[in-house]
């Protein structure tokens, strides 16, 4: 597991290992994950999601403490996985980072508590698996508008961005800031030392 530049996501580079009969590859190893993070990842739901090409999911967040925090990978197609930093005071608040996500590399991206989530299909039936480390609580979900400008996440520019009602009615970072919905990076890092200081 690699450091990205925002702190608290990593990319996971599974090795994979054909053969006449297809693959293997252990896309999730609990002993690397420990070894990155300093505390394991408590899974309490697994999802699964199928997206036609050119879908936009996102930027989805959750209340800190708990949030939710993800570790994701494509197992079909590839798709666009976008982290971006919506912790108030962070270091790399408003900065994002995309990694692309598809069915030859396996590659896996985790995103700490706090930070937020994108995802935009690159191909039909694009499926991503993702584990998540608290299950679903509408009252604590929120989103950050994907095409707001002051984010200026590079979406490929060949694509017309397909979202969900929900995800085209979301407020933009700025508007999300001022209504207090925004985690802030201090509650972030003394939740993820919390989870350290469990590991022991």
């Amino acid at each position: 597991m690699q450091p990205l530049s925002i702190d608290g996501a990593w990319l996971a580079q599974p090795p994979v290992f054909p053969d006449s009969r297809g693959l293997f590859s252990p896309w999730f190893s609990g002993e690397d994950f420990r070894k990155a993070t300093g505390h394991d990842l408590d899974l309490r739901q697994a999802n699964l999601s199928v997206s036609a090409r050119g879908v936009l999911r996102g930027v989805h967040f959750a209340d800190v403490p708990p949030s939710q925090a993800k570790y994701v990978t494509c197992v079909r197609g590839a798709l666009l996985d976008v982290v971006v930093d919506i912790r108030v005071g962070s270091p790399t608040y408003r900065q994002w980072e995309a990694v692309r996500l598809d069915d030859q590399t396996r590659h896996a991206v985790y995103l700490s508590e706090g930070l937020g989530h994108a995802v935009m299909a690159l191909t039909d039936d694009a499926t991503l698996l993702y584990l998540c480390s608290e299950g679903f609580a509408p009252s604590r979900e929120h989103g950050v508008h994907p095409l707001d400008p002051a984010l200026g996440i590079d979406w490929p520019a060949d694509l017309e961005p397909l979202l969900s009602d929900k995800d085209a009615a979301a407020p933009t970072l700025a508007e999300a800031e001022n209504q207090g919905l925004l985690p802030s990076y201090a509650d972030c890092q003394a939740y993820r030392e919390q989870l350290r200081s469990r590991a022991g």
